[in-house]
């Protein structure tokens, strides 16, 4: 086994044993969305947590289901999945089209989901899981899982954005929450 095998299998393995996100995950597939995954601090908060034995691990305050479908770009629409979502589980859910994001993100246009997170924010926040029709759960990280257990905060210099990177860190307060994390500096090139 490799080394991002065994990170990887480490992160199924608490996602798994959590009842919350396994049950999300169970609900968000049942929207059968195209290369949908709940991502962002659904599955990073969830490594943090175990990495900083905090028990039990933080309560989810958003679940972020992104997927890619360019035939139905309508944001009205995933405001439809979100109320789908949210009768049958009563948690804070938040739907996107990656194949629209593009537009409010100023870049070109995506071409998939992963694709998609090679843009977001914060390199340790591009990673998601969905699960599969025979219900094994399947990481989309396009950095790599083991950047979670660096307990690093990592500005993604693709987004093209830094002041947004400084007012999430802030805003999110990540270093107050995981003490043991690390601010990576970024410079601009």
């Amino acid at each position: 086994m490799d080394t991002t095998d065994k990170f990887a299998n480490q992160v199924i393995e608490w996602i798994t044993a959590d009842a919350d996100r396994y049950r999300a995950l169970q609900v968000a597939a049942e929207l059968n969305l195209p290369q949908w995954c709940l991502g962002a601090g659904f599955v990073r908060n969830l490594v943090w947590d175990h990495l900083h034995f905090n028990k039990p691990t933080t309560p989810l305050n958003d679940i972020d289901l992104v997927y890619f479908d360019k035939r139905e770009l309508s944001a009205k629409l995933d405001l439809t999945y979100e109320a789908n979502l949210h009768a049958l589980m009563t948690m804070p859910w938040s739907v996107k089209n990656q194949a629209r994001m593009h537009e409010r993100n100023n870049d070109s246009p995506y071409r998939s989901t992963l694709d998609a997170m090679r843009y977001w924010t914060e390199i340790e926040t591009a990673v998601g899981v969905t699960m599969k029709e025979n219900a094994e759960l399947e990481l989309l990280a396009p950095f790599g899982v083991k950047v979670l257990f660096d307990k690093t905060i990592s500005f993604n210099a693709r987004s093209n954005n830094p002041v947004d990177f400084a007012k999430r860190v802030a805003k999110k307060q990540w270093l107050k929450q995981w003490q043991d994390l690390k601010l990576v500096p970024f410079t601009s090139t």
